[in-house]
C-alpha cells in the first residue's frame, strides 16, 4: 500500500499527488479513471475527508484535500488505490505494483495560494496539450466548479467556499475563473514546487510549521509567484515525488 511523506498535520488542507508504477500510463482508459473517482468519492465519505479538487490523468493523480485528522489521509489513500490498482490487475490479469512507492503532500496555506494551488491542478492537461481549455476534460475539479457536471460530483462544494472565504456560488466561480485565467502555465509545464516542497504559503503560515519539523531538514525560500513576494516554500534535500 502506498505511503504517505513524513509531514501530515490535522488541520490542513493538502496537495496530493502520485504516479503510477514506473510513470506508467495505467490510467489511460476512461473506465479506471472513473473507477479511481468512484473509490475516491466513497473514501472521502467515509474518512470524513473534504475534496476540494482533483485531476486524473494517464498516468498520475492529484487530489487537493482539507482533513481535521491527518492519520485519515493514509486510510483514504490506501483504500482507494489499493481499490483502483485490485481492480485493473484483476481486469487486465496482470501482476506487480500498479503505484510508485510513496504518495507525495504539500501543506497548501489559504487564500491566493489556494486559488494558485486549485489553478495548477486543473491545467493540468491543458500544460499536457491534451486540451484546449480545463473544462474539455472531465476528470478533475474544473467541471464540478462551474456546475457542468451533475451528478456524482466528487468536489465539497461547500467546503471550499468555506475554505476561500466565499459566501455564494457565483462569487466562487468568478474567482476560480480569474485564478485559472492569471495562471502562468510557463513554458516549462509543471513547476516541481507544487509537487515536490513540504508546505507554500505566506510567512505566517510557513513559521507557525517550522517547529513541528525540527527533527528534518528543510529549506526554506522566499519567492515572487504571480505577482505576490510574499510566497514561501519549504523544501527537503530529496523530494519523494522526483
Amino acid at each position: 500500500m502506498p505511503r504517505a511523506n513524513r509531514y501530515l498535520i490535522s488541520n490542513q488542507i493538502y496537495h496530493i499527488t502520485h504516479r503510477c508504477h514506473n510513470r506508467s500510463y495505467l490510467l489511460r482508459f476512461s473506465q479506471d479513471r472513473n473507477a479511481y473517482r468512484q473509490y475516491l468519492r466513497e473514501a472521502a465519505k467515509v474518512c470524513k475527508i473534504a475534496v476540494l479538487g482533483y485531476c486524473i490523468t494517464s498516468n498520475h493523480i492529484h487530489i487537493l484535500l482539507f482533513s481535521k485528522k491527518a492519520e485519515k489521509i493514509s486510510r483514504l489513500m490506501q483504500i482507494v488505490e489499493g481499490s483502483s490498482a485490485q481492480r485493473y490487475n484483476r481486469r487486465k490479469n496482470r501482476r506487480g505494483a500498479f503505484w510508485e512507492d510513496r504518495f507525495h503532500c504539500v501543506l497548501i496555506d489559504s487564500g491566493d495560494y489556494l486559488w494558485n494551488c486549485l489553478a495548477y491542478i486543473d491545467l493540468n492537461m491543458v500544460r499536457a496539450g491534451k486540451v484546449a481549455k480545463p473544462e474539455d476534460w472531465d476528470w478533475s475539479s474544473c467541471r464540478e466548479i462551474l456546475g457542468l457536471r451533475k451528478r456524482y460530483r466528487l468536489v465539497d462544494i461547500q467546503q471550499l467556499m468555506e475554505k476561500t472565504g466565499k459566501k455564494d456560488i457565483e462569487s466562487l466561480r468568478n474567482t476560480y475563473l480569474t485564478a485559472l485565467k492569471n495562471f502562468s502555465i510557463g513554458a516549462g509545464g509543471r513547476d516541481p514546487k507544487w509537487t515536490e516542497s513540504v508546505a507554500i504559503g505566506g510567512q505566517d503560515f510557513v513559521k507557525s510549521l517550522e517547529h513541528k519539523f525540527q527533527r528534518i531538514k528543510l529549506s526554506i525560500s522566499q519567492e515572487d509567484f504571480s505577482g505576490n513576494s510574499d510566497t514561501w516554500v519549504v523544501r527537503e534535500e530529496l523530494s519523494p515525488y522526483s
